[in-house]
């Protein structure tokens, strides 16, 4: 295997890419403290005020409670920042935690890509230590069982605590938004997201969807996997990993089970390369944003998981 084609370079450059996604944002060496809610039981405070301040986990069995984009984390247990076969980005973000269903997920991914070609996994948002709604960058990410994996291969060095909070992945679509890049997407790019969908517990898997018209491209052999690669908007530079409801989390509710098409037809991917998605046009009148998600909206349970100790 050609390493050197893994690793344009400028896939390692500090310099941030002008990308729209809020996981592009750069981190902070020095963290400021929330400062304290004047009225924290007041019931209509976004329930992300509070989750966003819960610096460890609830010490609860572990438990993926309510919908991947509306419920909480108990017993979250937290992937070391560094491994054998990955590292963790934006550490400053607290983000690095799970269910340890997704934690030992994650870990065997890691090895499994390794043996593929691929040198190690850069590892972007999981969730937060008691899960819940977050500050910034996604609706789902609540319940501890999605993982974001940058498509920018792992340096064979540990990477610094600056680099970390400041490193930009590789944009992996083509400036036109039609389809990838080929100067950074490469055969191992394939290789590391089948391994991922191919897995039993996964769920679904969301790329751009210029990523998943190669993916439709040049997957070879058994393509079954593919029905559960879904496009999503930006998902540019990562693709988002949702495993399945454990067995350990009764009061998880699971996403409807991917059906057997590939979804790669051209009538399939039509409304990701329409004008109004590539080229989106301000409405007349602007929508009322939607009101953020308080702890009354969250499953009963997610109560005890905010204070436990």
């Amino acid at each position: 295997m050609n390493c050197a084609r893994l690793i344009p370079a400028f896939a390692l450059s500090v310099a941030v890419l002008t990308l729209p996604a809020h996981a592009q944002d750069k981190g902070s060496l020095h963290p400021k403290p929330l400062p304290a809610l004047a009225h924290p039981n007041d019931p209509h405070l976004a329930a992300k005020q509070l989750f966003g301040r819960e610096l460890a986990p609830a010490k609860l069995a572990p438990s993926s409670i309510g919908f991947y984009a509306k419920g909480c984390l108990a017993g979250a247990q937290e992937l070391p920042i560094d491994g054998p076969y990955w590292q963790v980005m934006r550490l400053s973000r607290n983000r690095n935690w799970g269910n340890p269903a997704l934690v030992a997920f994650l870990e065997k991914l890691a090895a499994k890509a390794h043996k593929l070609g691929w040198p190690g996994l850069l590892i972007g948002d999981m969730s937060q230590p008691r899960g819940g709604p977050m500050f910034t960058g996604h609706a789902s990410h609540q319940i501890g069982l999605d993982a974001d994996i940058w498509l920018t291969p792992m340096p064979n060095r540990t990477l610094t605590r600056m680099e970390r909070e400041n490193m930009s992945a590789v944009q992996m679509v083509r400036k036109d938004r039609l389809d990838i890049d080929p100067r950074v997407w490469t055969p191992e790019h394939l290789k590391v997201i089948r391994a991922a969908a191919e897995a039993p517990q996964v769920e679904r898997i969301f790329v751009n969807a210029a990523i998943k018209k190669a993916l439709c491209r040049e997957a070879t052999g058994n393509r079954q996997w593919l029905s559960k690669i879904r496009p999503m908007y930006g998902h540019d530079y990562h693709f988002h990993i949702r495993i399945k409801c454990p067995a350990n989390s009764a009061g998880c509710e699971p996403q409807t089970p991917p059906d057997h098409n590939e979804h790669c037809s051209a009538k399939d991917l039509a409304y990701w390369f329409s004008d109004a998605v590539l080229h989106p046009r301000p409405p007349k009148v602007p929508p009322k944003p939607k009101p953020p998600l308080t702890l009354a909206d969250l499953p009963s349970a997610c109560r005890t998981v905010l204070h436990a100790h």
